[in-house]
């Protein structure tokens, strides 16, 4: 170990100024690999293909032989930077200014990558590099994008190989203003879907000799709008349903159209799951469009299922290490959209906790210097907390 306390700034630099837009691994593993191996953890490159879907590579690092099995997960894939002039510095290369770090990924996440990092090392060089249970960290190079070749496959190598973690710390940006305000405890679920209604085409002067399929769908989507699933729950918000696209398929001003689509979004708490919300969809549908004579197709893609951790010993101890460093009481939330949290849930326990994240996905996403040092002690805090309460 080192005889310097580990950094997390100058780790967050070095991971911004690699250019890893999803699916690019840029160099972010390669130097996260190189600070882990040289800190005593046994590293594997996890890259993974499938058919129709961009190639990913994976790192799973672990220091430590037996239980309990702590994990951090996170990624290293950033969403594109945009119009680069539009950034006050190149968004690739790191800028500290006004108390703060700016770069694509600073928040969202390799900030936090960072954190941990520094955190595990800060931990172990207290412990003599030796921890009285096992370290890992699950990173991947496939959150921003379609999530198939990443955390999913990653988890599943973990299986074969008997190194399923007995509990996660997703990395994620759960706080909106303000460190130590919120952990994330759960995820709503959340369900696509492609509605669409076929008619026959006819001219707009002789309707009777056609059929409109674009009432019918006005129709469905009033009563989707209308649908109320739930009041939400203890820790949900209500379950909700959003039109995201209405499409007519049609150029002419003096047609009635063959068909028309509409796409929308559901997010659903516990109350439901994706099966039985496409059961009620589809009854939903049948019943509006009954007698009309018109066709229809409904189709769905899942994206995760809707899934909390009870509060106990896991989120409590998070709770007291966020505690001690900023002396917030964090919230116990759920809000926010899907995380790769809704994959390792089918594994282990799993909070999320990180950085704050009102400049993620933005020109000029930054992070203020002290969240980066706070960040890092409530992570060390936490990983000795952990063993003292699991071991």
């Amino acid at each position: 170990m080192s005889a310097t306390k580990p950094d997390p700034l100058s780790i967050a630099k070095d991971l911004i100024r690699c250019p890893s837009v999803t699916p690019a691994e840029g160099g972010a593993l390669d130097l996260l690999q190189a600070i882990l191996e040289a800190s005593g953890f046994s590293c594997h490159r996890l890259p993974f293909a499938e058919a129709g879907t961009p190639d990913v590579d994976n790192l799973f690092a672990r220091i430590g032989d037996r239980g309990p099995h702590l994990c951090f997960a996170g990624h290293t894939d950033v969403v594109p930077a945009g119009d680069p002039d539009r950034w006050a510095n190149p968004p690739f290369e790191p800028h500290v200014a006004n108390g703060a770090l700016y770069g694509r990924g600073a928040a969202d996440m390799k900030g936090a990558v960072a954190c941990f990092v520094a955190a595990a090392q800060r931990y172990l060089g207290r412990q003599g590099g030796t921890p009285p249970g096992s370290i890992s960290l699950l990173i991947t190079g496939d959150e921003e994008g379609p999530a198939i070749n990443g955390t999913a496959k990653v988890l599943h190598w973990m299986t074969q190989q008997g190194e399923t973690p007995d509990h996660c710390l997703v990395g994620e940006p759960s706080n909106p203003q303000t460190l130590g305000e919120a952990i994330k405890i759960g995820r709503r679920g959340s369900m696509n879907g492609t509605l669409t209604i076929e008619g026959r085409q006819g001219h707009a002067a002789y309707p009777d000799l056609a059929n409109n399929p674009a009432p019918g769908l006005l129709a469905v989507l009033a009563k989707l709008d209308a649908l109320k699933l739930d009041e939400g729950t203890s820790y949900f918000m209500p379950s909700n349903i959003e039109v995201t696209s209405i499409d007519m398929v049609n150029e002419a001003v003096n047609v009635i159209p063959a068909a028309a689509r509409a796409k929308f979004n559901v997010r659903f708490n516990e109350r439901h799951s994706s099966e039985s919300l496409k059961a009620l969809l589809h009854k939903l549908v049948a019943d509006e469009l009954e007698g009309s004579e018109l066709e229809h197709q409904l189709a769905f893609g899942v994206s995760g299922e809707s899934f909390m951790t009870e509060p106990g010993d896991l989120v409590q101890t998070l709770i007291d290490a966020i505690g001690e460093v900023t002396g917030n009481t964090p919230e116990l939330s759920t809000s926010g959209g899907t995380s790769d949290a809704r994959f390792i849930k089918d594994v282990c326990p799993v909070v999320e906790f990180g950085l704050v994240n009102a400049t993620i996905h933005q020109v000029d996403e930054h992070v203020s210097l002290k969240d980066l040092e706070d960040l890092t002690s409530i992570y060390e805090s936490f990983i000795g907390r952990y063993f003292e309460a699991f071991a």
